[in-house]
Formats: C-alpha cells, structure tokens, sequence
C-alpha cells in the first residue's frame, strides 16, 4: 500500500492542476528520507524551467546530484522510477488529503523545533516557540485574503446570476418569500407559542425534503425518535396519526417500503436529553453518521433550539443570564449550519405575553433577542379560534435575508393536524383582511398524490 508521500510526489509528477494548487504550500522538510530527496530535485528542476520533469529526467537529474551518492541512492532511484505509475486520483480528495498531511508535519516538525529550544540545543529563546506554533498551525492551501472590490468585478457578476443551491417548499408563498426555498449555510428559525405547531411545521418540512429526495437529519431534545417518526408517518403514509397503531404489521411496513421506493434520501431521527447535547454532540454525531452509515445531511432541524446547551457557556451561574445563554447557542448552530454547508431549521417559544397575541412581533420571542439577531429567518405561527375553525395556520415574517419581508408580510396555509401537514389554500379562503394581507396567488391545494401511498 502506498503511503501519503508516494501518492503526492506522483501525483505532482502526473497531475498539473495538483501541482499548481499545492506545490506553493508543500515544503521540502515535510518529507522524510528518499521522499526529501525525489521532492528536492523535483522542486530543483520546476523552479528552474518552470514545467513538469518526467521520471526519465528525474532519473537523470538524480544521476547528477548529491542524493547519487548517498546511502539513500538505491531507495530514490527505486521511488523516482516507480512515479511512472500514473494512476489517477480523485483530485479533491488528493488535495485534501495533501492538505492535512501538511498541517500534521508542520506541526509536528514546530514541536521538534520547540522541544529543542527548551532543552537548549539551539540559539533560539524560548519566546520564539508561540510564534512557531502559530505558524505551524496557520498552514492552509486557502490563499483568499478576502473580496478585492475592482479586481474580482467578473467573479462577483457570475456570483449574482448562478443558481443558489435552495431546499425548496411545498407551500408556493414560502417559496415567494424565500425566493425558491432555503440556501445552506443558514440558520431558520419557526416562532411559537405551545401547541400552535412548531414541531408539525418542523416534521412536516422534513417529511417534504425527505419526498425531494433529500438526507434528512431531525434531532429532538423533546420528543422520543419514535414520537417524531410517527408524525412523519402520518404525513408521508396520509394516515390519521391516531390510527397508525389500528394499521397492520405487514399494511404498516409495505407503506414504508412503498415510501422509501419514492425517495433516494434517507432520514435519520436522533433523541438527546433535554438541555445537555450542544454542537459538540452534534458535530460527533455527524462524523459517526458518515463513517458507519455513509450519511450526510442535506438539512438539519433541531427541535427545539432553547433547550438545547451551549459548547462554550456553562449553566446559568450568576454572570450568565438567559440572553447570552440563548444567543450563544444560536450562534454555535449557525456555525454549524456553516461548517457543514446546510440549512438548519429550529424553534422557540413565545413569550407569556405573545402567547395569546394573534399579531405576534419579533419582540415576543422568549428569552433572548440574541436569537432573532442571529437567525437568517424567522417565522412565527399565529392560530386563533377563527384560524382553527377554519383548519387554517398563520405565517407572518419577523425576519428575511433572503427577500423583502413586508412583502407577503402575513399569509395563512392550510393545516391538518391529524396528518400533521401542511399545505397550500385558495387565495380566496385566506381569513385576512385586505389591510393585513395581499397574498399572492397560490394553488388551490397542494397535490400529495405523487408521495401519497
């Protein structure tokens, strides 16, 4: 089997866009024996013509330097005529893999360097360590220092017109608001007080990207799996949740089996305790998720964002107070939204004075303000007795980085508890009047037919 240093001093021989993107970063100590040796005349000859060597000149190159005549001498031969194998590697992988063997020997050669400073066997001081690590830690094939407003004009015009990779709705209006669904890379945020439907909205959007095809990852700090499997049952299966349980074995699993025909993603439901798991359980569960199960997300809910804990806050001790507790979550989840480059969708409550408000206001949200601050979107559902009777759900924005948000300001969509789903309603059977709404025209009902089973 070949080792990393192998497979990167053939690829530099065979893989010019390879070369260009790390030979700026690859140093000549990161290497070891024979390895230091072919990458040293290799570097010789790319820096003096400024064009890929073959293995038949580095063997000619060899035959005229210092390494012919070292005890190394046969080994290096043997490793220069051995890159004539020029078996193709994936070339993101390579330069990732390039990458982090990298950062491992510099850091790994700083503290070499450090140990020998401490014992005094070189004329460095000890005040030289901190700058050596910090150096060796900084290694990156990133070379952006940011956006240069004139000189990335083409670059930035070609940003505005491609097609941003959006989670789509099956509620046409929250398409409009968002223009097409949400991006990665964001933090959503459904506001409402007890009962009104956040965790239905939430397992509804999930059970909607699972029929899209997409890998669906829905953490609950509430509800056991099983609770939010069954209401995604009842929604993907078109079964009153109530009479899951009167369906039979073999009627209940060919209604699975029928479903996961219609979808190439997968959903996976994981259960934490209330107010303990914080990003760092996440951030573990998504590593072991890819190793044992090939699993990435597509989109991640948290249900629901209040109850959960915070990495870098602990407990609530007499300088933390609920607003920076709350903000700081937020924050380490839309890091995490960053870091894996999806959408996250979360919740929270109102408060107790929004709770029977039937306009609730970005103001009303519980516990912290950091939150909304934080949010890229934030909805809140409003039900009222007139709502209800009606089988009808407010959505009204408090926030939108994506569009307008007086547009569309409020708007109803029909809702189904039974089979906890949402869907789309006849412009004219909106409850609001014209002073509170102009909502755009939207189907008359959503089609489910296609998931229906």
């Amino acid at each position: 089997m070949q080792d990393i240093q192998t497979i990167i001093l053939k690829s530099l021989t065979n893989n010019e866009d390879f070369l260009r993107k790390a030979l700026p970063h690859i140093k000549k100590e990161y290497f070891e024996d024979q390895h230091k040796a072919v990458y040293d005349i290799f570097l010789q000859f790319v820096t003096k013509y400024n064009k890929l060597p073959t293995p038949a000149i580095l063997e000619v190159e060899f035959q005229e330097s210092e390494y012919s005549n070292r005890p190394i001498a046969n080994e290096t031969l043997a490793l220069i005529k051995s890159l004539h194998d020029d078996n193709a590697v994936e070339t993101e992988w390579l330069i990732e893999s390039t990458e982090k063997w990298c950062k491992d020997r510099a850091v790994y050669l700083a503290l070499m360097e450090s140990i020998s400073i401490i014992d005094g066997n070189t004329d460095k001081a000890e005040g030289a360590i901190p700058d050596i690590l910090t150096k060796a830690l900084s290694v990156t094939f990133d070379t952006n220092v940011g956006h240069d407003y004139f000189e990335n004009v083409e670059e930035r015009y070609e940003y505005y017109h491609q097609k941003e990779d959006k989670i789509p709705f099956n509620i046409e209006l929250l398409n409009t608001i968002t223009k097409g669904g949400v991006p990665r890379k964001s933090l959503n945020i459904i506001l409402a007080g007890t009962g009104v439907g956040k965790s239905l909205a939430m397992c509804h959007f999930a059970a909607d990207a699972l029929a899209q095809g997409k890998n669906v990852l829905y953490i609950t700090l509430e509800m056991a799996e099983e609770k939010i499997a069954e209401r995604i049952d009842a929604n993907l299966f078109d079964v009153d949740i109530a009479k899951i349980t009167d369906l039979s074995k073999d009627a209940f699993i060919n209604k699975a089996h029928l479903a996961n025909k219609k979808t190439h993603g997968k959903l996976i439901i994981k259960e934490y305790p209330t107010a303990v798991a914080h990003v760092g359980h996440f951030r573990s569960l998504l590593s072991e998720l890819k190793m044992k199960k090939k699993f990435s997300p597509d989109v991640i809910y948290i249900d629901y964002l209040n109850i959960c804990s915070s990495s870098r806050v602990k407990g609530l001790g007499a300088s933390i107070n609920t607003y920076s507790l709350i903000k700081a979550i937020a924050e380490e989840i839309r890091g995490l939204a960053v870091e894996y480059n999806v959408p996250i969708w979360s919740a929270t409550q109102v408060t107790r004075s929004g709770f029977g408000n039937s306009d609730v206001e970005i103001t009303d949200t519980s516990e912290s303000f950091g939150l909304p601050a934080t949010s890229d979107l934030m909805l809140a559902l409003i039900s009222t007795e007139q709502l209800e009777s009606a089988n009808q759900l407010m959505i009204k924005q408090l926030k939108n980085r994506y569009n307008d948000p007086t547009q569309n300001k409020r708007f109803c969509v029909g809702i189904d508890r039974s089979r906890m789903r949402l869907y789309d309603i006849e412009d004219s059977a909106q409850t609001l009047s014209s002073d509170d709404l102009s909502p755009a025209p939207v189907a008359a009902k959503t089609d489910f037919s296609a998931f229906k089973i």
